[in-house]
This record gives C-alpha cells, sequence and structure tokens, in this order.
C-alpha cells in the first residue's frame, strides 16, 4: 500500500499527516509507504513550517527526512490513495489525475470520525490552529488505519 497526503504547499497539513500516519501504521504494524505533496510548487525543497514542527514533536511525531515537493503525473500511478486535505485541493487533484486514477483521490477528512470534512490551513493563524489540525489528522489516521488493518 502506497499512501500520498496533499496539501496546497506541502509545508503544514500535508506533511503533519505524513508524520502522524507513519508513526500510526509502525505501530500498527502495517507495511505502508507515505509521502506527501502539494498541489503548488513554491515551497519546494522547503522543511516542513517550523511550528508544525514543534507541534507533531511535542506529540511524539517525527518530520525527518522530510522536504516539500509538488505533486507529478507519475504520483497519479505510483499512489493507492492520494488523499487531500481540503475539497480545493481535492478538486484539483481529479482534475490532474487521468480518469482511471480518479478513484484513488479521496478527501482525508473522510477516515475520520467527525462531521468535519476539510483540514483547515493553519498558515496563516496562531498555534491554536496547529493543534486543530493535528487533532483531525490523528482522528483521521485512526479511521484509515481501521480500513487498512
Amino acid at each position: 500500500m502506497r499512501v500520498l497526503f496533499v496539501c496546497l504547499g506541502n509545508i503544514c497539513r500535508s506533511p503533519t499527516a505524513e508524520a502522524v500516519f507513519r508513526h500510526k501504521a509502525n505501530l500498527a504494524g502495517l507495511d505502508v509507504f507515505i509521502d506527501s505533496a502539494g498541489t503548488g510548487g513554491w515551497h519546494r525543497g522547503e522543511l516542513p513550517d517550523s511550528r508544525a514542527r514543534e507541534t507533531g514533536e511535542a506529540r511524539g511525531y517525527s518530520f525527518a527526512g522530510q522536504t516539500a515537493r509538488p505533486i507529478e503525473a507519475e504520483d497519479f500511478e505510483d499512489f493507492d490513495l492520494i488523499l487531500a486535505m481540503d475539497q480545493k485541493n481535492h478538486e484539483e487533484l481529479l482534475n490532474r489525475s487521468p480518469k482511471h486514477s480518479q478513484q484513488k483521490v479521496r478527501l482525508f477528512l473522510s477516515y475520520g470520525d467527525t462531521s468535519i470534512r476539510e483540514v483547515p490551513d493553519p498558515y496563516y493563524g496562531g498555534p491554536q490552529g496547529f493543534e486543530k489540525v493535528l487533532d483531525l489528522i490523528e482522528n483521521a489516521s485512526d479511521g484509515l488505519i481501521k480500513t487498512l488493518y
């Protein structure tokens, strides 16, 4: 199984999802390749946002080895699940995806036990936004693990 998490710039939400899901999948003993990307490429090569890292690391998640990258055409072939953080990125992914790969593209929070459907972008907010993002990602990661187990 290969899972790709996608947000806009690949510096806040999708790297956090990558770190959280990697940790939880390892604890569950799942053999899963996990990566993240952005629909935009302007942060290519950058580390995840320091606030996202700080918030995640405080809960025990590692962002080691992560750098931002844009989604590539081959990702639609290489990954089994492509999980968008919000509706806008979901639509962008569907627009870029070949027809035969569109069933792989889903909203990440559809796996969560919550009525919230989108992971909000915390970039322009304060620390509480990064905490909320982490809560939502942890919840959806648990749900995704249950479907893959």
